[in-house]
């Protein structure tokens, strides 16, 4: 199931359930359970791992104390046969919300003594909310068993390319945003923007056999998540990662533990805590065993996107070490109180991100000293502004401040991405080229025009220490101006000419067979207007350009065939895309003008369809690729939604893909018959245009409420043919003559229709039949097709749009400066001669002639001054 049918699911289950909770707590339920099928799933497939049949499952029970505790050691709970999730389905209408209490209450009880922090209380929000979902009993149960159907299908088996959990739960607070509150926003971290800290951190950390990372404002544990798909791309085996999370809010605590475990992360591997973090930092030991267990907590990476400018407690924290060497933050705003706790459980190597308010970089007071402080130190590595309207719940401007413990520079890499982003509804999103771009240029610390500075210390300390983005890098656009001269005398300023210089640059050529110089300052245009885009395409060094690119280009089609279908079936779906991209980029370097991340989004964009093809035929076997599965859609039967088949769907390969390739003949045929349709629709309300006013006046002719020929018609034909019969051929530009032609297309029509129904369910049925009797070849060709031809065509098209690009802007830039003031001034008097003129040809009695008269000296500027 992929996203947009999950959120499909969702959405229509979500609906169902408004009358009976509230909407921002069905998130609750619906995480609760998924969860709960994932233990079960799991226990199941653990079972099945140790040689139990299906009968040895369904006699799991506690009584069986020693099959109970072997898997209790490994997995850290037991749930007997009756209380798995397969189970409560099985049961029907024998299902009770009895079930689901005894199974939860025995779930606490029967965790492993080993994992009692990790399953702790973690299903306690579902426990303690099941008397919400009805007033009675048999009400709560109904609404459970809806939930079980929907939750049955979800995918959880931890192969998605997307956090499950974390994306149900954004949808979700997006969705009931009315009455989740603006601050449902603050424990969740988009996924675009957990990707991109995940990403800086994961190349920091890339040389690292074990890991351990933190997050101590943990909301769904995406972030945490996010680092360790990063991390996988360059990290061989498993299980090299442990995972720290701190949350204060209970329910949102229970759903890091839940999400961390759903993506197979081993429990020794995870930790968490629920507690406030700045009130009671990580202890150093459990209060159990202190001396057995002191371990201070420093860690590798640090992530984190606490509540913004939250108030916190300062008092008789001046010992506290987390603050002591740079100060405490105001009451009113905890913002840098978060920073210094992340930063204080670095190690020296460490690296830490975090999300804050853009106004940390430049308040004063207690904040600015702090700020001060680490300046001086040599902790803030870098500062990437983001773009507004990015987090869900508040639109203010955010930023990541990327901090170390210890670095070799001392100055700061300061970007300014906010204008990089895609609008999605009412809000922004970076998109994995924006992604990509940022991360890019934090590793290599580069400086890019109206994009990032590399900035001195010096240079931070001559400006108070204030961070300002726009003190350092000036991302806004130039705003057009007018040269004066170039307005009133023609020709087109060298300067504005310059500003273009990218391309110049790349075509040096061009330029010089375009403009001639008219003196120093000002150039104009070698040949007229209309044939500048002419010029260019044909232009010697602009084909070069173009070849060049496609030479660039030259046998990656024969990578990505040999990469992803010849080698499919091998493939490292988390590392492939980054080793394309990295081909990409080496491919596109040498080519000027040719932006490397438009190419790079462009291949991401392919990815999503390639990454979740080669998933199925990885876990499924090359087999599905043959696969067709039923159609299903939503219908009302007997007045309720119900999910019915409608025809077929392949499961890898599309309907529309096959029968273009396989059923040319068949589809062409089709085709045909369907714009024959097209065609006798405009041949009828042509006939019937050209009636006389007078007969389109008829009855038998005017057009019913849906634009329908009125059944008339039909009825008069059969008239006017019986004439045929016993007077003979109507005039041919007869109202007969015009009715019958429209009785005969009519006819035409509905054969057509009744044929194109025969033929277009005998050609989805043949699609179904062909995609099941593919070769492989056949299949590789069309995956081939798939995949490949469509990214290939649109890398094509690159160099085209740049040349476009160029041609739109030395239009707009000759048509700025072709009429020059002295052509509008002569213009205006030419029309006010002829105007005069023209006044001498009218006449009226004296009042008019006066008039006319002061009138023809104010156009001839004979008036008065």
């Amino acid at each position: 199931m992929n996203k947009q049918q999950l959120v499909a699911k969702i959405w229509e289950s979500a609906n169902q359930m408004r009358s009976k909770i509230e909407a921002n707590e069905y998130k609750d339920y619906i995480l609760g359970f998924i969860f709960y099928k994932y233990l079960s799933e799991q226990q199941i497939a653990f079972a099945k791992q140790q040689g139990m049949s299906d009968a040895d499952i369904a006699n799991l029970n506690e009584d069986d104390q020693e099959t109970l505790k072997y898997i209790q050691k490994d997995l850290g709970y037991f749930i007997s046969y009756d209380n798995l999730f397969s189970t409560w389905l099985a049961q029907g209408s024998d299902f009770d919300v009895s079930n689901v209490r005894d199974a939860l209450s025995a779930f606490e009880r029967l965790i492993h003594s080993n994992h009692k922090k990790l399953f702790d209380g973690i299903f306690n929000t579902l426990q303690t909310g099941l008397s919400k979902l009805g007033e009675s009993a048999a009400k709560q149960t109904k609404a459970i068993r809806d939930l079980l159907q929907l939750i049955k299908e979800i995918p959880m088996d931890g192969k998605q390319d997307y956090d499950v959990l974390g994306f149900i739960y954004e949808y979700l607070i997006e969705k009931f945003a009315a009455n989740a509150g603006k601050k449902a926003g603050e424990f969740y971290t988009p996924h675009e923007v957990s990707l991109l800290m995940s990403e800086i951190v994961a190349h920091h950390l890339k040389d690292h056999k074990e890991i351990k990372i933190y997050d101590p404002t943990s909301g769904s544990g995406s972030l945490l998540i996010n680092i360790g798909n990063s991390l996988a791309k360059h990290i061989e085996g498993e299980n090299n990662i442990k995972y720290y999370a701190q949350e204060l809010k209970a329910n949102t605590y229970n759903l890091t533990r839940m999400n961390l475990v759903m993506r197979g992360i081993i429990p020794e591997n995870i930790v968490t805590r629920n507690g406030d973090t700045l009130e009671e930092d990580w202890p150093f030991f459990d209060e159990n065993d202190p001396i057995g267990t002191y371990d201070p907590l420093y860690v590798d990476a640090v992530v984190s996107n606490p509540p913004y400018s939250q108030q916190w407690n300062p008092e008789h924290k001046d010992s506290d070490p987390r603050y002591a060497r740079f100060g405490l933050a105001p009451k009113t705003k905890a913002d840098y109180a978060f920073l210094l706790h992340d930063l204080y459980h670095l190690r020296p190597h460490g690296i830490m991100t975090i999300v804050l308010p853009h106004g940390v970089l430049f308040r004063g007071g207690e904040e600015g000293q702090i700020r001060k402080n680490l300046i001086e130190n040599n902790h803030i590595d870098a500062i990437i502004g983001l773009p507004a309207n990015i987090f869900f719940g508040t639109g203010i401007p955010t930023v990541i401040l990327v901090l170390r413990q210890q670095r070799d520079n001392n100055d700061i890499l300061i970007i300014d991405a906010s204008k990089h982003f895609t609008k999605v509804g009412n809000n922004n999103k970076l998109q994995a080229s924006d992604i990509k771009r940022i991360s890019d240029t934090v590793i290599a610390r580069e400086n890019r025009p109206h994009y990032s500075q590399v900035v001195s210390k010096q240079t931070i300390r001559d400006n108070d220490y204030n961070l300002n983005i726009p003190r350092y890098v000036d991302s806004s656009e130039p705003a057009e101006s007018w040269d004066l001269h170039a307005t009133l005398l023609g020709g087109i300023p060298q300067g504005e000419i310059d500003a273009l210089g990218e391309y110049w640059q790349a075509l040096p050529a061009l330029q010089q067979t375009l403009f001639r110089q008219k003196n120093a300052q000002y150039a104009e245009l070698k040949i007229n207007h209309d044939q500048l885009k002419q010029h260019i395409t044909q232009h010697p060094q602009v084909q070069d350009f173009v070849q060049g690119f496609s030479d660039a280009l030259n046998g990656f089609d024969q990578l990505l065939v040999t990469q992803l279908i010849s080698n499919g079936q091998d493939v490292n779906l988390k590392q492939q895309e980054e080793a394309l991209s990295r081909e990409l980029f080496k491919r596109l370097q040498p080519i000027a003008l040719i932006d490397k991340y438009h190419a790079y989004q462009l291949l991401n964009n392919q990815w999503q369809i390639i990454n979740n093809d080669l998933e199925i035929l990885q876990t499924e076997g090359f087999a599905a690729s043959k696969q067709v599965d039923p159609n299903l859609v939503n219908k009302k039967v007997k007045g309720k939604d119900t999910e019915v088949q409608d025809g077929w769907c392949g499961h890898v390969l599309p309907f529309e893909l096959v029968q273009v390739t396989h059923l040319k003949e068949e589809l062409q045929a089709l085709s045909d018959k369907q714009n024959r349709v097209a065609e006798i629709s405009a041949e009828v309300e042509a006939i019937l245009e050209g009636l006389s006013e007078e007969d389109k006046e008829r009855d038998s002719i005017k057009e019913n409420g849906d634009g329908f020929i009125n059944a008339a018609v039909i009825k008069e034909a059969k008239l006017f043919k019986s004439e045929v019969k016993q007077k003979g051929v109507f005039k041919e530009d007869s109202y007969e003559a015009s009715i019958l032609k429209v009785d005969k297309l009519i006819s035409e029509e509905k054969a057509l229709k009744k044929a194109i129904k025969t033929d277009s369910e005998a050609l989805h049925l043949n699609t179904k039949a062909t995609i099941e009797s593919l070769s492989d070849e056949q299949v590789n060709k069309l995956l081939e097709l798939k995949w490949i031809t469509p990214l290939l065509t649109e890398l094509s098209q690159l160099p085209t749009a740049i040349i476009n690009d160029l041609t739109r802007k030395l239009q707009n830039l000759a048509d700025k400066y072709a009429t020059t003031y002295a052509d509008i001034d002569n213009t205006i008097k030419t029309t006010e001669q002829s105007l005069a003129t023209m006044l001498d040809e009218l006449t009226g009695n004296e009042y008019d002639q006066q008039g006319l008269a002061e009138l023809k000296n104010l156009l001839t500027g004979q008036g008065e001054t």
